[in-house]
């Protein structure tokens, strides 16, 4: 049976235990705990808010802090980037989120195939510190939304099929970065084949460049996302991350009931 679940990106300045308790209000089934600017969450509270997460019925999944590049020429910078990773993969096994989502890079003057390997092994070297830490997360690295920027589609789903990781699909990004012409019916034939995946949504204002700031999620787009969604019968989280992530939540929970998913 398809099932897409709804939250905010995100307690909208409330905290994390308030934010939870008015996803519950207004019905929504999932939240992002946000580590934008660091990882300053301790593993006590994490499991805390895990465990009133868990008594509401919310998924939660973890956003990593902004600034990381995986494909940076400065291997200190890339060293600390995984570490911000793999800080949010040990809080997030705590908080009980399944996945961790993170901007994986820039191309910087390097190929997308050399961008590509390099950020393979950073993942694989992460997997492994997951592995041995026995924390239950899977690393979702996410679309992005700048043309500079390593992680379109196609990309991320060659990289979950060679490492096992899970995939992030911002479909706000993916407008973005396609300039518009995001082909849904052959984007969602792709996606239903991601083992492990989560999502972004939200409306977007794009340049040549690609993404330049998320705005309110107009209704026409959540109905298109989610009649495609349906018609390709794939079940997900679909976390919004727009200016008013509650008002847009709220909104995309009347679309989907009236859609009958």
């Amino acid at each position: 049976m398809q099932k897409i679940l709804l939250g905010p990106a995100g307690s909208a300045g409330l905290g994390n235990e308030e934010g939870l308790r008015k996803c519950k209000e207004l019905g929504m089934e999932a939240m992002e705990i946000e580590f934008t600017y660091g990882v300053r969450m301790k593993n006590d509270e994490a499991k805390r808010i895990g465990e009133i997460a868990k008594e509401l019925g919310i998924s939660l999944s973890v956003h990593a802090p902004y600034y990381i590049n995986l494909n940076s020429i400065d291997w200190k910078k890339v060293e600390a980037s995984k570490k911000r990773i793999l800080d949010s993969c040990e809080r997030a096994h705590y908080l009980g989120a399944r996945y961790v989502v993170f901007h994986p890079g820039f191309y910087g003057k390097e190929s997308a195939e050399k961008t590509y390997q390099t950020v393979k092994e950073a993942i694989a070297d992460m997997q492994q510190a997951i592995a041995k830490n026995k924390w239950d997360v899977i690393l979702c690295p996410e679309t992005t939304g700048k043309i500079k920027q390593f992680g379109d589609l196609d990309e991320l789903i060659r990289m979950s099929n060679e490492t096992g990781c899970g995939v992030c699909i911002d479909f706000s990004h993916l407008k973005a970065r396609y300039q518009g012409k995001l082909d849904f019916d052959d984007a969602c034939e792709k996606i239903k084949h991601i083992k492990n995946k989560t999502g972004h949504f939200s409306g977007i204002e794009y340049t040549d460049a690609g993404e330049k700031k998320h705005i309110i999620t107009k209704e026409s787009e959540i109905k298109e996302l989610f009649s495609y969604l349906k018609k390709h019968s794939i079940s997900i989280r679909v976390v919004n991350e727009s200016p008013d992530p509650w008002g847009d939540c709220i909104k995309s929970r009347k679309i989907k009931e009236a859609m009958g998913i």
